[in-house]
């Protein structure tokens, strides 16, 4: 698959970023230009699986990108420190994502706690695989996707895009991994037991499968799941942003670059 190929490589680049020099510029750019092509290579399977939140993004990321070659170009701070943020994001998902061991590790740990929550919820399921809890006949995969470590990894990226203290490091790791990691967990069992006991059954059909009784894993995962996880990591910013303060500066700092960029690229700005 493409995505194989230009994870690592994007990866690399990222790292190679996080340096400061005259390639830091130029690694960059091609960090980013790596990472979207990731983005549009996962289209076909997001389309085939009902999900459409991210090839939105995946188009939605093309006039980022210009803007953001363009500032990179001139050296912008606030697109270097954005930069870093996605790199230090990078380096603690490599681990998990391109070492199998690591990542069968972190999966058998999230099945674990999952199923513990189903045992505190007094949810009956069979383990049909090592990785996939079954009921009604139905069966539910833990997949990486599935343990929160990419959100773990963007929030802890956010974190470090400004410098901050030992003190701010070590509270916004309290903040930041055990409360998205338990919060995952309740989310799976959630989609576990909406999918298998097809609460959903009675909403409209919108995922286009064949498959019995997708239809409520469609809306108790791609729909509700997905919102209440994105209300969630709005919060969760917030908290960090009161935490560190100089995030907000840099969120605001930021934001008005890139408006300014995007109105230079349309021909409405200085």
């Amino acid at each position: 698959m493409m995505a194989d190929f230009f994870i690592p490589l994007s990866c690399v680049f990222f790292l190679f970023s996080l340096f400061s020099g005259r390639h830091r510029r130029y690694t960059a750019i091609l960090a980013w230009i790596t990472i979207i092509i990731v983005l549009f290579s996962g289209i076909p399977q997001w389309l085939e699986e009902s999900n459409i939140l991210y090839p939105v993004m995946a188009v939605l990321s093309l006039p980022f990108l210009a803007a953001t070659v363009r500032m990179l170009l001139r050296d912008e701070p606030s697109v270097l420190h954005l930069t870093r943020a996605a790199g230090v994001a990078f380096l603690i998902y490599a681990p998990f994502g391109f070492f199998p061991p690591a990542g069968d590790a972190l999966i058998s740990l999230v099945v674990t706690h999952t199923g513990m929550i189903l045992d505190l919820l007094g949810f009956s399921y069979y383990q049909v695989f090592w990785n996939t809890f079954g009921h009604n006949s139905l069966r539910v995969e833990i997949i990486l996707a599935c343990t929160g470590i990419q959100a773990i990894a963007i929030m802890l990226g956010v974190a470090a895009a400004v410098p901050t203290t030992i003190r701010q490091k070590s509270l916004s790791l309290l903040l930041i991994v055990p409360t998205i990691y338990i919060l995952n967990l309740f989310r799976n069992a959630g989609v576990i037991i909406a999918y298998t006991d097809q609460w959903f059954a009675a909403l409209p059909d919108l995922s286009g499968s064949p498959e019995f009784g997708f239809s409520s894993f469609f809306w108790a995962h791609n729909v509700i799941a997905e919102g209440v996880a994105l209300i969630f990591l709005i919060g969760l910013a917030y908290s960090l942003f009161c935490l560190i303060p100089d995030l907000g500066d840099f969120a605001t700092t930021l934001t008005g670059d890139y408006q300014d960029e995007i109105k230079k690229m349309c021909g409405r700005g200085r």
